[in-house]
């Protein structure tokens, strides 16, 4: 796992940074504009017209500093700001001077982003800007600090250095983008490489942000903040590289039971292959035994498709024990998937929550907990989407995505169990746990089927021994790893959960052979 950080733990590590070299404010904006002219380096070595757009602030110090190495090493250098953004801090203001005293080009755009600088040259049909002529913008307008909607000069700015066309390098975080939250509330610019200085900001690994920070690099500046005084992070972010810890080797004389007992719930009428998918995940995962309770008309196909899972017709609840026997047996009950919100699924959803067992909640589950709110197991785990969050929260689901991690952590606190809020930099959050981000996943996966082979994953998980975070957390990196790793076999548009299925099972068997 990495630690992530919001931009008050940043600017702590900063100030710490600051004192540890003698109060040297100029020292730590000299050390982050040389990582970012060596970043640039390995990305573009061979760039020679470089526009760099500086903001006010220490931000944009740190591009007049990348700027003043890339002049001394014989670029075309030009800095690009708005007419009113000259520096406001002291260190920006002697970093731009240095540069102005190497002879360093400026390019002032007005409140209109168009410009009025001395490197603009003119042809018979159109400015001819430095920023038009660049092989490279880097973005060193905004830092960490933004929370709200640029305004209508610095949109003007930004919508010029858009229309440029030209790739942009971003320093800390694209400009628009707030890097707490990862909401981007107007106009930002896209990256194809950003570079977070001192600490990975949290904000940048989740949500809209996702579509704007590119590449993603880190530079921690020679380590300037050290471990013992560094900040105790907003999130940890989860690679696939952890799955090799998550679940440890079977032992020669293993049975079925030591992989747990899931019992699958779901697939009214019209969804029964929802339910189908929970209980595949599952047993690619790893789970030893796998019941389904589902409509009649479902156990027929079901089983040609899976015979290894054990079905039950389920129709008439009234004094059918059946579902009871099934529910005792269960290590853990996974419902919602394709239960549907009639009198059908809220009877079953009703039986699971009274069974006292481990429940992974999914779906239509979900909507009925919301429409109707039950007392939760704290080992229970929800599993919404944006939408189903923003309905157990009272919320939209843009509410949700304009602070992801507040929303699942404000999700867990209400309902005292653990909550997998789906989507592009899946979250994981519970009672006093410090939230995981999940570092996978791709856009292919955004197409229905995929929530319900994560339910199955994440319920094997919990049957095979994992408590109910961590079984969340290893569960939500392998479904995201395993699209990752189908993705790359066939591409992302037109991947199907069912294509995760080969994948997931290497996943939960990462010392196995390709």
């Amino acid at each position: 796992m990495l630690p992530l950080h919001d931009a008050r733990a940043v600017r702590a590590m900063e100030a710490v940074s600051t004192r540890d070299v003698d109060g040297d404010e100029d020292a730590l904006m000299h050390r982050a504009g040389l990582a970012c002219w060596r970043a640039l380096l390995r990305r573009w070595p061979a760039a020679q017209r470089i526009a760099i757009a500086c903001g006010p602030g220490n931000n944009g110090g740190d591009g007049y500093v990348l700027a003043l190495h890339a002049l001394l090493a014989g670029r075309d250098v030009t800095v690009v700001r708005l007419a009113a953004h000259a520096p406001s801090t002291a260190s920006a203001r002697r970093a731009c001077a240095a540069f102005d005293a190497a002879g360093g080009g400026f390019e002032d755009f007005d409140d209109d982003g168009t410009s009025e600088g001395a490197a603009m040259t003119r042809d018979t049909a159109s400015p001819r800007t430095a920023l038009h002529r660049a092989e490279l913008l880097v973005d060193a307008v905004f830092g960490l600090g933004l929370s709200r909607a640029p305004d209508a000069a610095t949109t003007a700015l930004l919508r010029a250095l858009a229309r440029a066309g030209t790739p942009v390098m971003a320093i800390d975080v694209p400009s628009g983008v707030d890097a707490d939250t990862g909401d981007v509330p107007g106009d930002a610019l896209t990256a194809v490489l950003t570079l977070q200085l001192l600490a990975r900001h949290v904000g940048l690994h989740s949500g809209a942000a996702l579509g704007y920070v590119g590449e993603l690099a880190f530079d921690g500046l020679d380590d300037a903040a050290p471990p013992a005084v560094s900040q105790p992070p907003a999130a940890w972010l989860l690679r696939p590289p952890a799955l090799a810890a998550v679940l440890p080797s079977r032992g020669r004389n293993s049975h079925k039971g030591d992989g747990g007992h899931v019992l699958c719930i779901g697939g009214d009428h019209g969804h029964g292959g929802a339910v189908l998918l929970a209980a595949d995940a599952a047993l690619r995962c790893g789970a030893g035994l796998i019941t389904v309770a589902t409509r009649t008309a479902h156990v027929g196909s079901l089983l040609a498709r899976r015979p290894e899972a054990m079905a039950w017709g389920i129709d008439d609840l009234h004094g059918d024990e059946a579902l009871a026997r099934l529910l005792g047996a269960a290590s853990v009950v996974a419902i919602g998937t394709g239960l549907g919100q009639g009198s059908w699924g809220r009877a079953l959803f009703a039986a699971a929550l009274g069974a006292s067992r481990p429940l992974v909640i999914d779906a239509d589950a979900l909507q009925l907990l919301a429409r109707d709110p039950a007392l939760l197991p704290a080992d229970a785990v929800l599993t919404p989407h944006p939408g189903e969050a923003g309905r157990l929260l009272g919320l939209t689901a843009a509410d949700v995505q304009r602070d992801r991690r507040a929303s699942a952590r404000q999700l867990a606190e209400r309902h005292g169990c653990v909550v997998v809020l789906k989507g592009a930099g899946t979250i994981i959050a519970a009672p006093g746990r410090t939230p995981r981000v999940v570092g996978a996943g791709n856009p292919g996966m955004a197409v229905g089927g995929m929530g319900d082979l994560l339910t199955g994953t994440i319920a094997a998980m919990r049957a095979q021994g994992l408590d109910a975070f961590d079984a969340a957390c290893h569960g939500a990196l392998l479904h995201a790893a395993a699209g990752d790793a189908a993705a790359a076999d066939g591409g992302e548009r037109g991947l199907l959960p069912s294509d995760l299925l080969p994948w997931l099972r290497r996943g939960a068997n990462p010392g196995a052979r390709p």
